[in-house]
């Protein structure tokens, strides 16, 4: 059968199969049928400075685009929103974030022609006021998310936000972090008026008080994620006065019946409030952060987990009194967690890892960053251990004991990773890394940034390594050369402040890995700016950084 011959519906569902991304780049490529295909599949375009002349173009070519991200340009781009809006594309998300100010006349131009438009998302702006908010309601009125969190100057009130919320009744979803002018009155406002909201986050907002989260919650007890956190209060001198739960907003929480997330990060709780989190969420419960938290003890952690089994995200970040024995106990409650962050919990060893690994069949994430790794614990002879094929990706970042030897051990029992990051761990050595890379084929990012790293030295091929992060490392040309020769299929590799490095090293590399898209040369001081300039013309495709203004590229 010819290609013209099966229908171009069985292609698509072909494709969806394969999965999108960069593999559709070389399908594109067989004829003119598969590029009008492979056209269609593409729903998401983030646009960075130098794309915007040809996005006119682009939004031709790409007619089914869905999600549209600005959030990396930098200026103003009133103009560009008007091109957006007689584009004629259908979008249902656009992110502006970190603009110097919204730019309130391309979204008036906007809302008149993006009709089915339903998540804005405007963080970090530059400034905020309430009459950015009325004309976001204005032009969007059928909005379900909007993120209008840390603007670097808010002006936004109370009134900004009763006008926003009487004009959004459709809004499900609301983040409004860091406006800290905004009282216990906007969550009233947000939470009367919103009939459909069902998460809300309010993150150093802290004229907002317990009472007037408590009656929020009261109004809407239909609430499925909910993040803020409660101030830890300075006095004179270094030490912190822990704020009382009131006791009102533990009882609130109690009402929480349909809860599946919470983020308490760097907030004051107690065990009874944790003990009224279990009681409302419950079975439903799927997300629990308690980054950074303090006044409460592992009883309370330990009976959530027992009463909320359905956790599937546990951060734990920083919560330093936790040992290997206490992660031990806990396990026995995580058989639905996925994704698990213990960054900075400072007395977790080796042990840890082989418990999570061993007692969590579903484990896919596990971040283990600034903690006691290369530490041998007392379940660290591995007589025991169990390989999990499930475990795909791991953060072990700044464990500066973590050695070649515990490496090889943890990689050994997940052989499917797909991600490792181990920026600034200086005890892995280049030897440690060509064997992580022969027992995990399917390694696809790899971050060795800071390491300290001499070498790269593999006598076989890396064939699915798309991403290499080998900044502030101190390899030279050669190690360019095994890799433009090894690692064929990179997209990205950064070798930011890697000051060994030549442009002879950078040319190797640049014409053997023929897929490559984006490559970081800043700070590379053996690098011209006459060689950027040259790689940047001959090379038009390839997204080069080497100038300080440029966006630092990172795994």
């Amino acid at each position: 059968m010819h290609v013209k011959d099966f229908p171009e519906e069985c292609w698509e569902s072909v494709f969806r199969f394969l999965g999108l991304g960069h593999h559709l780049e070389s399908l594109s490529m067989v004829c003119k049928q598969f590029l009008s295909i492979t056209n269609r599949l593409l729903f998401s375009l983030t646009v960075y400075d130098p794309t915007t002349p040809l996005l006119a173009r682009l939004f031709l070519r790409f007619p089914r685009l869905k999600i549209l991200d600005l959030s990396l340009l930098n200026g103003h781009h009133e103009g560009l929103l008007h091109q957006i809006s007689q584009s004629g594309l259908d979008l249902h998300l656009i992110n502006l974030s970190n603009q110097r100010t919204l730019p309130v006349d391309g979204l008036r131009e906007l809302g008149s022609n993006m009709k089915n438009l339903r998540v804005l998302i405007c963080s970090n702006t530059g400034s905020l006021r309430d009459s950015h908010l009325v004309i976001i309601a204005y032009c969007f009125p059928f909005l379900e998310e909007l993120d209008i969190s840390f603007p670097l100057n808010s002006q936004v009130s109370d009134f900004g936000v009763l006008r926003l919320s009487s004009m959004l009744e459709n809004l499900r979803k609301i983040n409004i972090s860091g406006n800290h002018l905004i009282t216990d009155k906007s969550l009233f406002y947000l939470c009367q008026n919103c009939l459909s909201l069902e998460e809300i986050s309010f993150f150093i907002c802290f004229k907002i008080t317990q009472i007037g989260i408590a009656s929020a919650i009261r109004l809407r007890p239909g609430l499925s994620s909910i993040s803020f956190n409660i101030e830890k209060k300075r006095i004179h001198g270094p030490g912190l006065t822990l704020t009382p739960i009131d006791l009102n907003l533990i009882d609130s929480f109690k009402s929480l019946k349909r809860l599946t997330a919470i983020d308490l990060s760097n907030s004051v709780i107690s065990d009874e409030f944790l003990y009224a989190v279990a009681e409302g969420g419950g079975i439903l419960l799927k997300k629990l952060t308690l980054q950074d938290c303090c006044n409460c003890t592992f009883l309370g952690i330990s009976y959530v987990l027992s009463k909320c089994q359905s956790v599937q995200c546990l951060d734990l970040r920083k919560v330093d009194f936790l040992t290997d024995q206490c992660i031990s106990k806990l396990s026995v409650f995580l058989l639905s967690l996925t994704t698990i962050n213990l960054s900075g919990c400072c007395q977790l060893t080796n042990s840890t890892f082989f418990i999570l690994t061993r007692n969590c069949p579903l484990l896919s994430e596990i971040k283990m960053e600034r903690t006691y790794l290369g530490v041998e614990g007392e379940e660290d002879s591995m007589r025991d251990f169990v390989v999990n094929l499930e475990v795909k990706k791991v953060y072990l970042g700044d464990n500066v004991l973590l050695s070649d030897a515990s490496l090889i051990k943890f990689v050994s029992i997940c052989p499917s990773l797909q991600l490792l990051d181990l920026i600034g761990c200086e005890g892995v050595s280049g030897e440690g890394i060509a064997d992580v890379l022969k027992r995990c084929s399917e390694i696809r990012h790899l971050n060795l940034a800071n390491t300290g790293m001499k070498v790269f030295e593999i006598d076989f091929e890396v064939s699915k390594l798309e991403v290499l992060n080998l900044s502030g490392s101190k390899i030279e040309d050669e190690a360019l050369s095994i890799i433009s020769r090894r690692c064929s299929g990179l997209l990205l590799l950064n070798i930011q402040s890697c000051w060994r490095v030549t442009a002879k090293g950078v040319v190797e590399v640049v014409e053997n890995c023929r897929t490559l898209k984006e490559l970081n040369l800043k700070n590379c001081r053996l690098v011209s700016d006459d060689f950027v300039a040259w790689l940047e013309f001959s090379k038009p495709s390839l997204r080069t950084v080497a100038t300080p203004s440029d966006v630092d590229v990172y795994c």
